[in-house]
């Protein structure tokens, strides 16, 4: 499925609740996101600061550092002005992130995306400089619960794992300012390094339209995959159905 440019233009008009205009230039990439889980937990700020580059400061909030998981679907990824391609258009993902600043520029520092597309993962390689690997992904919905499984199969990478049942608990909401909500979710642009350097990559979209979340977790090591603990079950618990997204191609930005 595409998005009309009507509802392109509505996107790019409905800026009020960000904190920083819309980005210079134009938008190079459109994605829908679905059936989102945004589980957090406490990490010791040390462990996540040893994960960060040169030229990002760990964001905190009320002086605790935050580590997230989001599995979720991916659907009409497409470039600008080409149509959807099949096989490259919808996919599963999942997410290992944590959420950093450079200077007054929050943002998001993922430590890994696994993904099941091939062709997505080296795309994103190259271009973004982003630490995908490829996995074995399944979603299924029943009943207005979401079935997530993952495991990493990317030849040479660490093991692992994740599988879970999860579904919304309650009515949307916005994230109110200053909020743990608005602070977990409520990301504008993402880190990445590579050869070159740092680089910000600028995205768009409407406030998350959150609800409270209930999950059953039954196999998790994404975080031990990248050198991390977790502790007990998660501490915060998002859903949300649905997710338009407009991205800027990467820049380099000095360290």
């Amino acid at each position: 499925m595409q998005a009309p440019p009507s509802s392109i233009r509505a996107l790019l008009c409905h800026t009020a609740h960000r904190s920083s205009p819309l980005p210079r230039g134009m938008w190079v990439m459109f994605q829908q996101w679905h059936e989102l889980l945004f589980a957090h937990w406490q990490v010791p700020a040390d462990d996540l600061r040893r994960q960060l580059p040169p030229g990002l400061e760990l964001d905190l909030f009320e002086g605790r550092a935050w580590l997230g998981l989001v599995p979720f679907r991916m659907q009409a990824v497409r470039m600008r002005g080409i149509p959807p391609i099949p096989g490259l258009s919808a996919f599963v993902e999942l997410n290992v992130r944590t959420y950093v600043r450079r200077g007054e520029q929050r943002g998001v520092w993922f430590l890994s995306l696994d993904a099941a597309s091939r062709p997505t993962v080296q795309i994103a390689r190259r271009w973004y400089n982003l630490p995908y690997f490829e996995a074995e992904m399944e979603v299924v919905e029943r009943g207005g619960e979401i079935a997530f499984s993952s495991r990493r199969t990317h030849r040479g990478a660490p093991p692992a794992e994740f599988r879970a049942r999860y579904g919304p608990a309650g009515p949307v909401e916005h994230a109110g300012p200053g909020t743990l909500d608005e602070f977990l979710t409520e990301r504008y642009c993402l880190f990445a390094f590579g050869p070159r350097g740092l680089s910000c990559a600028e995205i768009h979209h409407q406030e998350w339209p959150l609800q409270p979340a209930r999950a059953d977790i039954t196999v998790n090591t994404m975080a031990q995959a990248s050198g991390l603990h977790l502790d007990g079950p998660p501490l915060a618990l998002h859903f949300a159905r649905r997710m338009d997204t407009l991205f800027w191609p990467p820049r380099r930005v000095a360290p």
